[in-house]
């Protein structure tokens, strides 16, 4: 072998190694957000009916929730993939806002930790679940005032969607001002942020539940519509 071979073989290539586009974090923000809708829709399906008429109790929740064992099962599953689904999604729209924003802008780090801080929010939400939902099937051996908790927990916790609303309001500056998405998306993100906020900082804060998985599901299917976009692809390399 010539000394040029030897030489040409040792000389590493010049310059970083291409970066990989994936779209695996986007398709991550779709699951999540439509995750997120069927917990809130199954949370909404076994909380029992309030009649007036005949107020509940604690043992007629208990009664009621027995026959709502698959419904809490699919709720459980649900809040748990949206939460997990929130995890790479949050890490890839970190990535894709910086390549897009100025060196040390916050935009990015605040919309990465309000999905963070959410995912931790849903995965406590389904935190009972296990306790109550197998325990359910001999209701008998259950302490009917423990239940009727559980019920209230299930209806809220996983409704405080509110920190997706910082995510939304970051990441409508980042699109608006540095356009890090296409404005439209940026101002559907701001509006929908905005009152995700607003409901949440009320004390209709579980309330956030219904606008929240909406606006995640946009931004998945914003940030997966990116991803096949040659001129956001290439951006940051």
């Amino acid at each position: 072998m010539s000394t040029h071979a030897v030489a040409s073989h040792r000389v590493p290539p010049s310059g970083p190694a291409p970066e990989r586009t994936s779209r695996g974090w986007a398709l991550a923000g779709v699951g999540a957000g439509l995750a997120g809708m069927a917990s809130i829709y199954l949370s909404l399906t076994v909380s029992p009916a309030y009649d007036p008429a005949a107020p509940p109790t604690p043992e007629s929740i208990t009664a009621h929730l027995s026959t709502m064992v698959p419904q809490l099962l699919g709720f459980h599953v649900a809040t748990i993939v949206a939460g997990l689904a929130l995890i790479p999604f949050a890490v890839g729209l970190h990535r894709h806002l910086t390549r897009r924003t100025p060196a040390g802008s916050l935009l990015p780090g605040v919309a990465a930790v309000g999905l963070v801080v959410l995912s931790a929010v849903l995965v406590l939400g389904s935190g009972l679940d296990t306790e109550f939902v197998f325990g359910l099937t001999e209701p008998e051996l259950l302490v009917a005032t423990d239940v009727s908790f559980y019920s209230h927990w299930v209806a809220t916790i996983p409704w405080l969607w509110v920190t997706a609303g910082v995510s939304g309001l970051a990441l409508g500056l980042a699109a608006i001002r540095h356009g890090a998405f296409g404005r439209v998306v940026g101002l559907v993100s701001v509006v929908l942020g905005a009152l995700i906020v607003l409901v949440g900082v009320s004390p209709l804060q579980y309330m956030a539940g219904f606008v929240g998985p909406i606006w995640l599901l946009v931004v998945g299917l914003a940030a997966l519509r990116a991803q096949s976009r040659p001129e956001f692809a290439s951006a940051g390399r």
